[in-house]
C-alpha cells in the first residue's frame, strides 16, 4: 500500500492552487519600534487622564 493520499492528478491540482498566489497579500514590513511608541503614547495619555480625574476629585 502506498503512502500517497492523493492521486497524481489531485496532487497536481493542489500544487497549482498553492502556487497560484490566490491568498497572497502584500504586507508592509513589521515595525516593532512604531508599535512600542504607540503603546507608550497610549499609556502616557491614559495615565495623564487618570491623574487629572484624581485631581478633580481631590484624591491627589
Amino acid at each position: 500500500m502506498s503512502d500517497k493520499k492523493l492521486t497524481d492528478e489531485d496532487q497536481a491540482k493542489v500544487d497549482k492552487y498553492l502556487h497560484s498566489g490566490v491568498n497572497r497579500v502584500e504586507r508592509k514590513p513589521f515595525r516593532p519600534f512604531l508599535l512600542l511608541g504607540i503603546i507608550v503614547a497610549v499609556l502616557t495619555v491614559l495615565s495623564l487622564v487618570s491623574l487629572l480625574i484624581a485631581q478633580t476629585k481631590g484624591v491627589v
